[in-house]
């Protein structure tokens, strides 16, 4: 598994980490098993949130005794993004995540809360012990430029968005500025929702065609060209073993330039949208 610095904090992370939203809605047993099971292969990364309803509880139960190995994220709903409300969310999410502190802690997306409140108290929970570090999800680089404005220099560790093959459009903007300023961007829903290319598909044939050459699946190969750049990291979600070692073989993969040109070719970038596309 390769590692990078998450942003200007500098942490070492693995490029491929863990997404849990749904993982409480199947078999808890698997979905535990299968976290551990990606920190047995250096997933290190595991992202959660206080919107994924019982998601911190099976990362609590999966982290236990493993917390030092763990670069542990967790988010804020824009509704509790008060200056007092983000402190109460986070303290909650920490009770029921059965630890101290989180290493990164997001806003989920841009509320109505002024944003000069939710950095503050932001900033008051990285005083306090109880972050090490804050990002953001969901923000275009207007937003991303407003919230360096309030914040500073050096404060937004990352930026969490949407990003996968068939859904490019951070690469227009987003991903621009987060290099520019040291943000490290991360990839949720790498596989689409629901939508990742059908093996028959002329996409589909090339992926499994670049997977062949590389030893791999087509699965590690879209995780492989979203993570190319430097700042991307990746959080598919595994809510099994077999999915958990099928997702971190993605984590010391390489694409040639070939390949990448290809998966370009076939998976064109487009205009630049209107606005941020989120789910």
């Amino acid at each position: 598994m390769k590692y990078k610095p998450f942003g200007k904090t500098g942490q070492p992370v693995s490029v491929i980490g863990q997404g849990t939203w749904y993982i409480d809605q199947g078999d808890r047993a698997s979905a535990v098993a299968g976290l551990r099971k990606g920190l047995d292969f250096g997933m290190s990364h595991i992202d959660t949130a206080e919107m994924y309803g019982d998601a911190e509880l099976v990362v609590a139960e999966a982290i236990a005794g493993r917390r030092d190995d763990v670069f542990l994220v967790s988010k804020v709903l824009p509704s509790n993004a008060s200056r007092k409300g983000t402190i109460q969310a986070c303290e909650r999410s920490l009770k029921r995540l059965k630890t101290d502190h989180m290493d990164c802690y997001l806003l989920h997306w841009r509320g109505s809360y002024p944003l000069e409140d939710t950095v503050a108290a932001l900033e008051q929970l990285v005083s306090d012990g109880k972050i090490r570090s804050w990002g953001v999800s969901n923000f275009d680089a207007g937003d991303l430029a407003e919230l360096l404005d309030v914040a500073g220099d050096g404060k937004i560790a990352c930026n969490q968005v949407l990003y996968h093959l068939n859904e490019r459009a951070i690469e227009h903007s987003v991903i621009p500025w987060c290099d520019a300023h040291g943000v490290a961007v991360v990839a949720y829903s790498p596989f689409g929702h629901d939508d990742f290319p059908e093996p028959q598909s002329a996409g589909g044939k090339l992926l499994k065609d670049i997977a062949l050459k590389h030893g791999a699946t087509p699965r590690q190969v879209a995780l492989a060209f979203l993570a190319r750049r430097p700042s991307v990291f990746a959080i598919p979600k595994a809510s099994s073993e077999v999915h958990a070692e099928d997702n971190a073989a993605a984590g010391d993969m390489t694409l040639i330039d070939r390949d990448i040109a290809a998966l370009d070719k076939a998976f064109p970038l487009g205009r630049e949208p209107r606005s941020l596309p989120m789910i």
